[in-house]
């Protein structure tokens, strides 16, 4: 997974996943004045796995910066949203992954009335 110079190489990170915001902290900004927002997403689905159906039930950390961080901030707990991005670590101490969000699809015709 690493090149010549040991930095890794180009490999796939990419996550699509859809639910109900859980919560979401409050929007705060980087040093440099860009927005940031930590939320969970709560998402339930029925997967197939060898043949058998089997319900699924997770919740995922997610973090989104710069203008969709500010979109998300008028979102309401419970709305149902469509996200994608990568898996990273937290942090280097807190090795957890988290979702770095870079697209986010609100989804129409739930009963909140996105």
């Amino acid at each position: 997974m690493f090149d010549g110079d040991q930095t890794p190489a180009l490999s796939i990170n990419l996550t699509q996943l859809s639910g109900r915001l859980q919560e979401r902290g409050a929007l705060r900004r980087t040093p440099a004045g860009i927005p940031v927002l930590e939320f969970s997403l709560a998402h339930e689905s029925i997967q197939m796995e060898s043949e058998v159906e089997r319900k699924v039930h997770c919740e995922m950390n997610c973090v989104v910066i710069g203008s969709q961080a500010q979109l998300l901030a008028t979102v309401k707990p419970g709305d149902e949203l469509k996200v994608s991005g990568f898996l990273a670590a937290r942090s280097l101490k807190r090795r957890m992954p988290i979702l770095h969000v870079n697209t986010i699809e609100f989804v129409e015709g739930n009963k909140n009335g996105i």
